[in-house]
């Protein structure tokens, strides 16, 4: 049995000028060039200000985009070996 470890680092931050919160999610392998994912929250002016929010959203979206890049990368490897286009369900 082999083992590998895939890291994934998150880096956030906030905008308060834009009340916007910034999230990117980089996986590294040691197989294959970095794949990242962006996600973004927004507070509405009439919202209090709750930092950890905007945290977990934008970290929620940016993972949630980093998971369809991770399937299109599969999809195009995998398109490399039968030659033929491949339809991955998400």
């Amino acid at each position: 049995m082999h083992t590998r470890t895939w890291t994934v680092d998150i880096t956030i931050d906030e905008h308060e000028d834009e009340s916007r919160t910034r999230a990117v999610a980089v996986l590294r392998t040691e197989a294959r060039p970095q794949v990242r994912g962006v996600g973004n929250a927004y507070r509405s002016p009439r919202d209090r200000e709750v930092p950890e929010i905007g945290d977990e959203l934008a970290s929620a979206r940016a993972l949630a985009d980093l998971a369809y890049q991770l399937l299109d990368v599969t999809a195009a490897d995998i398109e490399a070996i039968v030659h033929r286009p491949v339809y991955l369900n998400s």
